[in-house]
């Protein structure tokens, strides 16, 4: 009986990581699937919305931003129990106007020990990726989501004046 009560307090940190990240999930919604007019105040700043394949220059950043994909999405599926919350991973590759251009893995969630990052820096801004749009449903996962993902991203000034990471 010892054993099975060290696999269950082993099992709770990750039935408690699940549900901060579906808490997380429901604060940020966004207002208009219109590509471009995606600007939402969040508790982290300005969210910028991007559609999958947009590309997009930032005046304010000097910096041209384009959504390449979702290349992971193991994201636990509505209405679905999981043990592990999941992680969607977005490509998003940016380039300033005198740099050339980077694809940065940004994820969901900050995760050392599989290498997931929630924000990368480029060029003196860190970019942090706040939403992921649609979620996956049990019925369909993530494969039929491919081509009508949107993200959401927040672009800020970093300490470093020119930093690339």
């Amino acid at each position: 009986m010892i054993p099975y009560k060290a696999l269950i307090l082993s099992l709770a940190p990750l039935f408690l990581m699940n549900c901060r990240a579906r808490k997380k999930e429901n604060t940020i919604k966004m207002e208009t699937n219109k590509p471009g007019a995606v600007k939402m105040t969040a508790a982290d700043g300005e969210i910028l919305y991007f559609k999958e394949g947009e590309n997009r220059f930032l005046k304010e950043y000097q910096m041209n931003v384009t959504f390449k994909g979702i290349s992971e999405d193991s994201r636990c599926p509505k209405n679905v129990n999981c043990i592990w919350a999941g992680v969607a991973v977005a490509q998003v590759e940016v380039m300033g106007t005198a740099t050339r251009p980077m694809t940065l893995q940004i994820a969901t969630l900050d995760n050392q020990a599989r290498n997931y990052h929630s924000s990368a820096s480029f060029n003196g801004y860190t970019i942090s990726l706040a939403d992921v749009q649609p979620y996956p449903n049990g019925i369909d996962g993530a494969k039929a989501l491919k081509g009508r993902y949107v993200i959401g991203i927040t672009i800020k000034k970093g300490e470093k004046a020119s930093t690339m990471k």
